[in-house]
């Protein structure tokens, strides 16, 4: 077994841009071999199969959509049987609401669009590898933790009436992250739920003008600048590096202080 080889795998699902990206890139350097998600743009996943591969690692593109049950069957069959035991999971994979309808006049085809990818997805998805990380407890190398990861949204409790599917699954999320700390703590399995607020990524940029006025106004952020995805990734980098050993079930939000209520 190489050097290489010999290095934990991770899966990040969306891995191909924005968030996911810089969290492939930080595990890279951590040391982990990293299967980069996509589900359609194989074009942004190279890119990112590119800055793995300089950050010292190995990646491996595997296309999937996580809201596809077969799909995620074989995400989960095909790292473990290139990478070896996953010992991170990263639920990044995300969609934002079709179109901003209004609260009563949200369709249930788009409902259950945005619910199949970003609640359906990582639930059955964690399911799977959860049992994956139980069979092999004993596969890991030293000093190495299981974990899962949910990339949640500050919409999980800041209530948008033009996005109620999406902030519902982000909802729903948050409790996910609770239930799995919860099953999985006696298996000696961490999972947290790392809280993005406004980050500059394409879903956010859709709506660049507002956002840049509120925050340079002040009136959204005490933090008066946008996130970036790599403030996001300096969370992963801190989980797995063993920064909160006694506090699964956690959030962390890296929101720029979006969460404090404020007179």
């Amino acid at each position: 077994m190489t050097e290489i080889e010999a290095h934990p795998g991770a899966i990040v699902t969306g891995g191909s841009r924005g968030i996911g990206r810089a969290v492939c890139v930080a595990l890279a350097r951590a040391g982990y071999r990293v299967a980069i998600n996509y589900r359609s743009n194989q074009e942004a996943a190279r890119k990112t199969l590119v800055e793995v591969q300089r950050a010292g690692s190995e990646g491996e593109l595997i296309q999937a959509d996580v809201g596809h049950p077969d799909q995620r069957t074989a995400l989960c069959d095909r790292v473990a049987a290139r990478m070896g035991p996953i010992a991170v999971l990263v639920n990044n994979a995300g969609i934002s609401s079709p179109r901003r309808d209004d609260l009563l006049t949200v369709e249930l085809a788009a409902y259950r669009t945005v619910m199949e990818t970003n609640l359906e997805g990582p639930f059955f998805l964690s399911q799977r590898v959860a049992l994956h990380m139980i069979d092999h407890r004993r596969d890991y190398a030293a000093g190495v933790t299981p974990m899962i990861i949910n990339m949640g949204s500050i919409s999980a409790y800041a209530a948008s009436i033009h996005r109620a599917e999406y902030c519902l699954a982000k909802a729903g999320l948050a409790m996910l992250t609770r239930l799995l700390a919860a099953r999985l703590a006696q298996h000696d399995i961490l999972v947290y739920e790392i809280r993005p607020g406004i980050v500059a990524t394409d879903m956010a940029l859709a709506a660049k003008e507002k956002y840049d006025k509120l925050i340079l106004q002040g009136d959204l952020l005490p933090t008066r600048r946008w996130g970036t995805p790599e403030d996001v990734a300096k969370a992963v980098t801190a989980l797995i590096g063993g920064a909160l050993p006694y506090s699964t079930g956690a959030v962390i939000d890296v929101d720029g202080g979006f969460h404090i209520v404020r007179l």
